[in-house]
C-alpha cells in the first residue's frame, strides 16, 4: 500500500499533504482550525480500496506561510495544485465543514475534475457558519478565558452534541486534540482568517450548476455550526444530490461517528462516480 509524505510549493505556501492507500484517487480536504491529521478515522477506513490524498490547508499545521489574503477560492486552488503534484487528472473530493465549502468551490472551478461529491456537516453561504448566536458566543467566550480543561469543555460544547461527552473527558480531549493535530483548548492564529474568508464566500446561486457531479450531502442533528438546514438548502439546490442525517451528532461526526460516515463514503464513491 502506498504511502508518502511530502510539501508541494505553491503561491508562496508548502503545502504539507499526506497520500496512502491504493486505488482511485480521493482528495479530503478540512475545516477550520483542523489539520489533515483530523482525517485519520475516513483513512483507515477508505485507504484499502482508494488512495487518499490528505494535507494541511494554508496556514495552518505544516503548511506555512498563509501567505497572504486567505479565500476559498485560493484554498480551492490549492486543491487542484495538490492534484496536478500527483497527475491526477480527477479525483473524488470530501469536505467537512469548510472544506466542504472549499470542495464545492473547486467543482464550480473545474468540474470535469471532479468525481463525486461528499459534503459533510457543511455550507453553501459562509456567512451562515460564522453567525454569532448567545449560545456559540457564550461558549467560545469560554474557549478562549480561563483553565486549558475549562477551555477543552467548552470546545467540546460546540461540537459535539447535548449531553456529550460521555465517559472520560480528559480521555476524549486528547483524542480530538489528536484529530485537530493541536490541543483544542487553543485556537491556531490563522482560524480567523479562515473563518473571514468563510464569511465572504457564497456558492448558493451556482448549486444548480452541480448537477452533473453525484453528491452526497450529509448532516447532523445537533450541529450548531453547520446546522442541518444550511445542508438541506446545498441538497435542494443540486439536482439529483442524496441527503442524510445523522441523528444524536453534532459537527464532530466524522470523528466520532466515523463507522456511519465511513459507510456512507464508500457507498457513495463505490456506486456513484461518473466514468473517467
Amino acid at each position: 500500500m502506498k504511502f508518502m509524505s511530502a510539501s508541494l510549493q505553491f503561491q508562496g505556501c508548502s503545502l504539507a499533504y499526506e497520500v496512502r492507500g491504493a486505488g482511485p484517487p480521493v482528495v479530503l480536504i478540512q475545516g477550520a482550525g483542523v489539520c489533515g491529521s483530523g482525517w485519520a478515522p475516513q483513512t483507515e477506513r477508505l485507504c484499502p480500496a482508494y488512495t487518499c490524498l490528505t494535507f494541511d490547508n494554508r496556514g495552518i499545521g505544516a503548511s506555512q506561510p498563509a501567505a497572504g489574503r486567505l479565500t476559498i477560492s485560493r484554498m480551492a486552488a490549492d486543491v487542484l495544485a495538490l492534484m496536478d503534484g500527483q497527475r491526477w487528472e480527477s479525483a473524488h473530493l470530501v469536505g467537512h465543514s469548510m472544506g466542504g465549502l472549499i470542495a464545492m468551490e473547486v467543482a464550480l472551478t473545474a468540474p470535469q475534475r471532479v468525481r463525486t461529491l461528499s459534503l459533510l456537516c457543511t455550507f453553501a453561504r459562509g456567512a451562515d457558519a460564522t453567525r454569532v448566536t448567545p449560545r456559540i458566543a457564550w461558549i467560545g467566550l469560554r474557549c478562549r478565558l480561563g483553565p486549558r480543561n475549562w477551555r477543552r469543555r467548552a470546545f467540546m460544547e460546540l461540537v459535539l452534541p447535548p449531553g456529550q461527552p460521555p465517559g472520560d473527558l480528559p480521555a476524549l480531549a486528547e483524542r480530538m486534540s489528536l484529530l485537530f493535530g493541536h490541543d483544542i483548548a487553543d485556537q491556531p492564529p490563522v482560524v480567523m482568517r479562515q473563518l473571514a474568508a468563510m464569511r465572504h464566500h457564497d456558492v448558493t446561486p451556482r448549486l444548480k450548476e452541480l448537477a452533473g457531479i453525484p453528491t452526497l450531502v450529509v448532516s447532523a442533528q445537533y450541529d450548531m455550526i453547520a446546522p442541518p438546514a444550511g445542508s438541506e438548502a446545498i441538497a435542494a439546490g443540486i439536482p439529483n444530490s442524496r441527503y442524510v442525517q445523522i441523528p444524536n451528532a453534532a459537527h464532530s461526526a466524522p470523528g466520532l461517528q466515523s463507522d456511519l460516515i465511513n459507510a456512507l463514503l464508500l457507498e457513495h464513491l463505490s456506486g456513484g462516480a461518473r466514468q473517467k
